[in-house]
């Protein structure tokens, strides 16, 4: 296709999209909102924008953003640091903070995301989980929600300390949860056993629905800041958000028994990090409907997309099914001749570390790794599937789809 021709069934798409956009209008109102209210309520100076070195101790900008974290997802208390490497690394330390030798941590959303196979011993490590005799077991998800009879008769047969809900897809073919299933399935588990610790994977989920896990009965989330509430301008960092008791684990396993929350330096970090926060419901806002409008065209142009571009979206993430691994990879490459940094670079097939199949990434992007920034990715394995997420825009995303559709088009 020409690029005229492009342009003009994007313009006409953009027309089909109008409602959904309006609706994507109204959540960045509502989170913009509740953000400025936080800084507000916690007294947001220049002061917080200082960092600390060693010890970290008494930093005002880390200790105050934490409580800004735990205002906006209505939680007791909130761990937000750059002592965390990414999301994975969040969740892997959340494992090992609220998980004992003999406890069961049971997946209700069926198997987690690729790296968290070593971590939890899916895949075999000395360093995992089922390395300290943790045991796992997990049960899939039926037709895109919970297996709730499965699940409440697993329950009341078997002692689970901790469940595991990981909300958006990752690498399959399944559809992402969305909060108000999880409300539900929340009150079923704590109507069998109120002492079970209901975690949430929340990477890729902030600001996309009105309501949060912690506010629908799950006991502890955790998310990355390379992604959605980042903003594009954290570099790198994660949260931890929920139930005071828990948070305090989750503090001395990042650090150490006894000191917990209490150290660990900002290394000048705070501002990037109030920064983002700031503008994560606009950039939220612009990546969801970057997604609207792929899903749109694309599926305008033949090919099967998940989700439609006017059903719900609990994350950023669009999935484009290809069947064909050709243009998967065409299309990624597309996506990164789109991008603002390292455009000219082509990217192939590679053994990435935790991933069992080749994977395929675009990611131009200022941060290494940031899915909140325009990219897409995905696995050398059928149904050939492209997951896209992100972009800091609307405009900047709509130009990288033109490229992308240009390179699966062109003759």
């Amino acid at each position: 296709m020409e690029r005229k021709e492009i342009v003009e069934l994007i313009n006409k798409a953009e027309e089909k999209c109008s409602e959904e956009f309006d609706r994507i209008d109204s959540l960045e109102f509502l989170y913009s909102n509740k953000v400025l209210d936080a800084f507000q309520k916690n007294n947001v100076s220049e002061g917080c924008f200082n960092g600390t070195t060693g010890y970290g101790y008494s930093d005002l900008g880390r200790d105050t953003l934490e409580l800004i974290y735990k205002d906006i997802f209505n939680a007791e208390d909130a761990i937000v640091r750059n002592q965390f490497i990414s999301g994975s690394h969040a969740l892997a330390k959340t494992f090992f903070a609220l998980l004992r030798p003999t406890d069961l941590l049971l997946s209700i959303s069926g198997t987690p995301y690729d790296t968290l196979h070593e971590v939890i011993g899916i895949k075999d490590n000395n360093s995992s989980l089922k390395s300290f005799g943790i045991k796992y077991d997990e049960i899939d998800l039926v037709d895109d929600d919970f297996d709730y009879s499965k699940i409440e008769d697993y329950l009341n047969n078997n002692k689970v300390k901790v469940i595991e809900i990981q909300r958006s897809k990752g690498y399959s073919t399944r559809k992402s949860i969305t909060i108000d299933k999880i409300e539900k399935v929340a009150k079923l588990i704590k109507s069998i056993n109120k002492d079970i610790i209901i975690m949430v994977d929340n990477c890729y989920c902030e600001f996309t629905e009105e309501k949060n896990p912690i506010e629908v009965g799950c006991d502890i989330c955790v998310g990355s800041l390379i992604k959605n509430l980042g903003g594009g301008i954290a570099p790198n960092g994660a949260y931890v958000v929920g139930r005071k008791d828990l948070i305090e684990l989750v503090g001395e396993s990042l650090t150490l028994p006894g000191e917990g929350k209490e150290v660990g330096p900002s290394l000048g970090i705070n501002k990037q990090f109030y920064q983002g926060l700031f503008l994560a419901p606009s950039v939220v806002a612009s990546s969801l409907k970057v997604a609207t409008l792929t899903a749109c065209v694309l599926e305008e142009l033949g090919y099967d997309v998940s989700p439609k571009y006017n059903e719900a979206r609990p994350d950023i993430v669009q999935n484009i099914i290809f069947n064909n691994s050709d243009m998967l990879i065409k299309y990624v490459q597309g996506i990164q001749k789109g991008s603002p940094v390292d455009s000219n670079a082509l990217p192939l097939p590679w053994d990435m570390p935790g991933y069992d199949d080749q994977v395929i990434m675009a990611a131009g992007c200022f941060t290494q790794g940031s899915s909140i920034e325009l990219s897409c990715d995905g696995p050398i394995r059928p149904p050939y599937i492209a997951y896209q997420q992100g972009s800091l825009t609307y405009t900047y995303g709509k130009l990288g789809l033109i490229k992308a559709i240009e390179e699966i088009t062109r003759g």
